[in-house]
């Protein structure tokens, strides 16, 4: 026992944790593209979560005295066709998408983490058949999925995270999985297997957390395609349903309205979305370089 904790201790801390992990913020720091999009990002977290408490709205009840009107002193950005303030309305939909963005994004990570994990781990017949069930996943566009299962039925906030977490961890999956291929051959895992530390320790004490910056990059960039799929299912009128709402179906309700001119219902919840999952995918390829041990001098 005592000879499989010091091997833990050895592999838990090595030189990459204390300087590698300083240096990894360093680099990240030193790419503008990532910095910028980390400032997006809290940028929008602040104005959904925080912005609500500042500028409050009935986002609820219906206000026909003052439908479609154009943005002025008393509505920022104007207000839709039910009355509903715009500003007020992107602020509670950012809420809604970065919730389910966030949430499915981390759930698809964990899944593809842990299937990866073991397929890569496992080798062999394991190995090819658990791959099999990946590419022929990866081989169904995760759209039709969607649009196949939003058809079906009407999910809720924690249906949609589960629906997009079961359908976008296949990604993560292969990813770990590479990198687990790699790592299981390391001098640390083969000798813990030689003085008889099982496969649960191996990949839990030492795979996954050598493995860290790949799943970190990997759940940033799965966060940008759930909420970039969020937006898709909801502006097709498949998503979160009414009075709730989010980008997407902010972007389909103010679809129509835009042919008469009433360009503030589709400018700000576009401009939102493009922002948001550029910002996230900045951040993946900051994150990709900083963890990259090729780029570094």
């Amino acid at each position: 026992m005592s000879s499989l904790t010091s091997l833990d201790a050895l592999a838990a801390k090595p030189e990459r944790v204390a300087s590698g992990s300083r240096l990894a913020v360093r680099r990240f720091l030193r790419n503008r593209l990532a910095v910028v999009g980390l400032g997006v990002v809290v940028f929008f977290v602040l104005f959904c979560f925080v912005g609500p408490l500042l500028y409050s709205t009935d986002q609820t009840h219906t206000l026909l005295q003052q439908v479609n009107r154009s943005p002025s002193g008393a509505h920022w950005l104007g207000t839709d066709a039910v009355g509903h303030d715009e500003l007020g309305r992107l602020m509670y939909g950012g809420k809604v998408s970065l919730i389910v963005g966030l949430s499915a994004g981390v759930l698809a990570t964990v899944i593809g983490t842990l299937w990866g994990a073991a397929a890569g781990y496992a080798g062999g017949w394991i190995d090819a058949v658990m791959m099999r069930v990946v590419d022929a996943g990866i081989a169904i566009p995760a759209l039709f999925i969607l649009l196949v299962v939003s058809a079906i039925t009407t999910p809720d906030l924690t249906g949609l995270v589960v629906i997009l977490g079961l359908i976008s961890w296949l990604v993560p999956s292969r990813l770990v999985r590479a990198e687990t291929l790699t790592l299981k051959n390391r001098d640390f895992v083969l000798t813990l297997r030689a003085i008889g530390g099982g496969h649960t320790r191996a990949i839990t004490r030492h795979i996954l957390p050598n493995s860290v910056s790949t799943i970190i990059v990997a759940a940033t960039f799965q966060i940008a395609d759930a909420i970039l799929l969020v937006a898709y299912v909801s502006y097709l009128g498949l998503g979160v349903q009414p009075p709730s709402t989010d980008w997407g179906g902010m972007l389909s309700t103010g679809m129509t309205a835009a042919y008469s001119g009433h360009w503030w219902l589709i400018v700000p919840p576009g401009l939102a979305i493009i922002l948001v999952v550029w910002a996230f995918n900045a951040i993946g390829d900051g994150l990709r370089d900083a963890f990259d041990v090729r780029g570094r001098a």
